[in-house]
């Protein structure tokens, strides 16, 4: 008679803990699936980077022109912080300025600029390394983008993209839409781009 009740309670408990471990395995299961955390922990990351607000934020975008003789090779950048709004023209391989437009900014205006770019998907993209990261002389004949975001002016991510068909870059957006945003921060911008490549 005790060694059934033993056995009773033995079968009993042996039960309970099955099933204990089967729900912990199934809600681990459902979280993997939800809840994938290794892709969204580098991808947080950035995006926490790029919607802060903070004084020593920025974002930039850097266009280089065709390449060309030094005389006629030209490129610009436009940088946006909190504070300030800064479109930079230049002539030559050593980035001899010519001409900028340098306007204020405030924190409401910036935080609307920077959601509007993550919406645009605008650090979508797993950085390149090595050789495969390296935009000497590519897309000679078009257009190379530089996208980053700058903490203390120095580089947190970077992206790049081309207006070539081959390579691509790293980043994996839209590019006309993005740099539309940033050009529509400096009024005037338009005209002034369009004239480097006249």
């Amino acid at each position: 008679m005790v060694k059934r009740k033993t056995r009773q309670i033995f079968s009993v408990g042996l039960t309970l803990v099955i099933i204990a471990v089967v729900i912990a395995a199934l809600v681990s299961l459902a979280r993997i699936i939800l809840f994938p955390s290794s892709t969204t922990t580098t991808n947080d990351t950035s995006i926490t980077s790029l919607l802060s607000t903070s004084a020593d934020r920025a974002v930039r975008m850097t266009v280089r022109g065709p390449l060309t003789a030094d005389e006629n090779y030209r490129s610009y950048q436009i940088t946006i912080t909190p504070n300030t709004r800064n479109l930079t023209t230049y002539k030559g391989y050593l980035d001899q300025a010519t001409d900028s437009i340098a306007l204020t900014n405030n924190i409401p205006a910036y935080e609307q600029f920077v959601y509007a770019l993550n919406n645009a998907n605008y650090m979508k993209g797993t950085e390149l390394t090595g050789a495969n990261n390296d935009t000497r002389g590519i897309c000679s004949a078009g257009y190379v983008y530089q996208f980053e975001i700058l903490q203390s002016n120095k580089t947190l991510k970077k992206l790049w993209a081309t207006s070539c068909s081959s390579p691509r870059g790293s980043l994996n957006a839209t590019v006309s839409v993005i740099t539309k945003l940033f050009t529509n921060q400096i009024p005037k911008s338009n005209t002034l781009i369009a004239d480097l490549w006249q």
